[in-house]
């Protein structure tokens, strides 16, 4: 599977240096915001400073969930490596969303949706072949394995816009069916996330890498060890996360920025950082496969695992109504535009750095936009 070559191309031979930032490389020194953040938790420094902390130990700890995955994966096998990518894919994300929907923050975590999705065709796709390109004249990867996965992205986009048609068809007076139809929407994505998932492991299984050999086993970390630094750090995550969402609306108001733009543009990219390194670091080795597959798969897990899950969780919480796939309009019209530039760019299996700017130039208007948008919603 694709994330279990990211694995042995990086290649980590000891387990026990996790925490040695001459192997993890320069995301690992924002390890130092761990205890700043705690430190400016009890303290009760200002919200801008809680947020800025907690974000940034949220992109490390990210990293170390994704690299405890990975192991797993490998050790345990495609079958049960694809369940735990599931799982734990876009975990980080998937804990500051389920935080803020505690909370109540639907916008938010709606906002997160889109910009985790748009971040990943535009921002992480378009920095990956922008990256390479300076290196590469001209780089090349499976151009079937990037077409399906993009041409499942523009169809997922229905997901997102079905809801709101819905709703500009039967008006705002019957949310009852607007929960019903999201609810339905959300079955549908996960079916199709599942049917993702036996074409990438058992159906197709080689194009996307197909087992691990035994000398590649030799170079990954046990699963006890494995295990103990995902578990460490997912409880971590969790902690910032509750910080960071504890200071979201405070510090919206103190910088002037509306609740979407943080959601779409801030908390997309510090949920997704430690991924988007690894892409970014694939394409500037020549390895476009990985690097196109980490930010298409991404936002696909998003759009058809993430959101839906989301969406089952908010019927969980006390008090307050489910949560419903209705996203803005601008919302809406940006993750299909998103869709369809990436589809446009993976479609041919070729890739220079122009194309990497231009969808880069994409993103730049794209959050211009948000950031400009009256209302906020």
């Amino acid at each position: 599977m694709m994330r279990n070559r990211v694995n042995r191309a990086l290649d980590a031979p000891d387990a026990w240096a996790v925490f040695d930032p001459r192997r993890w490389g320069w995301e690992t020194w924002f390890l130092v915001a761990v205890p700043v953040a705690v430190v400016a938790s009890i303290f009760e420094f200002p919200a801008v400073v809680r947020f800025v902390a907690a974000g940034l130990a949220i992109i490390p700890l990210a990293g170390l969930m994704g690299r405890g995955t990975e192991a797993l994966s490998q050790r345990l096998g495609p079958g049960i490596g694809g369940l735990l990518n599931a799982t734990f894919g876009n975990a980080a994300e998937l804990i500051l969303a389920l935080l803020a929907l505690r909370r109540g923050l639907d916008g938010v975590v709606k906002a997160s949706l889109t910009g985790s999705i748009i971040g990943n065709l535009l921002l992480v796709l378009g920095a990956s072949l922008l990256a390479g390109g300076i290196k590469y004249p001209v780089q090349r990867f499976n151009r079937t394995v990037a077409s399906s996965g993009s041409t499942l992205m523009v169809l997922a986009s229905v997901g997102l816009l079905i809801p709101a048609l819905f709703h500009t068809v039967v008006g705002p007076g019957v949310p009852g069916l607007e929960h019903k139809l999201s609810l339905s929407v959300c079955v549908v994505l996960i079916c199709t996330y599942g049917l993702n998932l036996l074409f990438n492991l058992v159906t197709h299984k080689d194009l996307f890498g197909g087992e691990t050999n035994s000398a590649d086993k030799a170079n990954v970390w046990t699963v006890r060890k494995a295990t103990t630094v995902l578990l460490v750090a997912t409880s971590f995550v969790a902690w910032m996360s509750e910080l960071l969402v504890g200071a979201v609306e405070e510090t919206s108001r103190s910088l002037g920025m509306s609740e979407v733009f943080m959601g779409v543009i801030v908390i997309a990219i510090v949920g997704n950082a430690a991924e988007h390194s690894t892409a970014i670091l694939m394409a500037m080795k020549n390895q476009m496969d990985l690097a196109v597959g980490i930010a298409i798969g991404s936002a696909l897990q998003v759009a058809l695992f993430v959101a839906p899950v989301l969406v089952f969780a908010s019927y969980l919480r006390p008090n307050r109504g489910p949560m419903d796939l209705l996203f803005s309009t601008f919302e809406v019209v940006s993750v299909i535009l998103a869709a369809i530039v990436a589809r446009m760019a993976a479609e041919d299996g070729e890739s220079n750095w122009l194309e990497g700017a231009m969808l880069l130039m994409v993103y730049v208007i794209l959050s211009i936009a948000f950031f400009l948008l009256p209302g906020a919603a």
